[in-house]
């Protein structure tokens, strides 16, 4: 099949690329490489069922050409990482909302199959928790800025949904989970990477908050493999899929691991919100997802678990460093 992937130079969007070519599918990739970067796909370029294409989703004459030529679209291009977020809210919000509109509506135009990843992120202050993706959503205060990017891609869900009612168009939303691994950068705030980097260097590692707030992450392998039995599979068309990792551990606790993992003499530090990123920021204290309906449509397990994700991230940034 020929599949095209949007914001495809990104971390989880390169990866879908490796999987995808790897099974045979000409893959073709557009990324402005606002976010992303071209070393992550760097090494698909001299294959030749691969063609990156170094523009914005935004050029719509070039989108609508590359949607009637394709078979199947993964919109992985969007704005991410909380630090960005927070530096540049109006940024945020056009790039999400703006992308996904032009992607849908030429996919509607030619009846073309689409995946449109959204976020945990849309659960907001959600209390019941593991979250399900029937739960009422609650977010914050319009001025507190944390929430713009959650509104922005759940109104990309209310677009890629109506879709579907009105035309039939094939299209399922994923929520991700927090996805970590291989190419992932803390440069916009990831935690995983920033706290294993850190460690290597023997740096004192920065916990926002209290350090007892809790997360799940997902290898990037699983979640990618998700992704892709999504997008096949009939049974998902017209849904919301949680996808990532139920295993649940503080954000204390993952700095502890990093540290003894990377036998690191890091300290760790504390930092309030406030001056992590400024006014306007609002944090959740447990984020876990529900995989439950995933399970039941494609069979998804997630099999990797998070010492497995520490020691991929390690081996990478060990590999990265300069030869002394």
């Amino acid at each position: 099949m020929k599949i095209l992937i949007t914001g495809g130079a990104g971390f989880v969007g390169s990866h879908l690329a490796d999987k995808l070519i790897g099974e045979g599918h000409h893959i073709t990739v557009i990324d402005d490489l606002s976010t992303g970067s071209y070393s992550n796909v760097a090494h698909l370029e001299n294959t030749e069922t691969f063609r990156l294409i170094i523009d914005t989703v935004l050029n719509e004459k070039l989108m609508e050409d590359l949607i009637r030529e394709t078979d199947r679209v993964y919109h992985m291009a969007s704005a991410v990482g909380v630090k960005l977020i927070m530096e540049h809210p109006v940024r945020t919000i056009e790039t999400i909302f703006r992308g996904t509109d032009v992607v849908l509506g030429f996919c509607s135009r030619y009846r073309k199959r689409v995946l449109i990843p959204s976020t945990s992120e849309v659960y907001g202050k959600g209390a019941s928790v593991p979250f399900r993706e029937d739960d009422d959503l609650l977010t914050g205060a319009t001025d507190k800025h944390r929430w713009a990017y959650a509104c922005a891609k759940t109104l990309d869900e209310f677009l890629a949904l109506a879709h579907f009612k009105e035309t039939r168009l094939p299209v399922a939303v994923v929520r991700l989970f927090n996805t970590v691994g291989p190419r992932q950068t803390g440069q916009y705030g990831m935690v995983v990477p920033r706290f294993v980097h850190a460690a290597i260097k023997n740096d004192a590692i920065t916990i926002h908050g209290d350090g007892s707030q809790s997360r799940c992450f997902g290898h990037v392998f699983d979640v990618v493999e998700g992704l892709t039995k999504v997008l096949e599979s009939d049974d998902c068309l017209g849904q919301v899929i949680n996808l990532g990792n139920d295993e649940e551990v503080s954000i204390l606790k993952l700095a502890e691991t990093a540290i003894e993992m990377t036998n690191s003499k890091s300290s760790i530090e504390y930092v309030s919100y406030e001056e992590a990123y400024g006014d306007g920021f609002e944090d959740m204290q447990r984020r876990v997802p529900s995989l439950d309906k995933a399970r039941r449509i494609i069979g998804y397990q997630p099999t990797r678990k998070l010492a497995d994700i520490i020691n991929d991230v390690a081996n990478e940034y060990h590999l990265s460093l300069p030869v002394k």
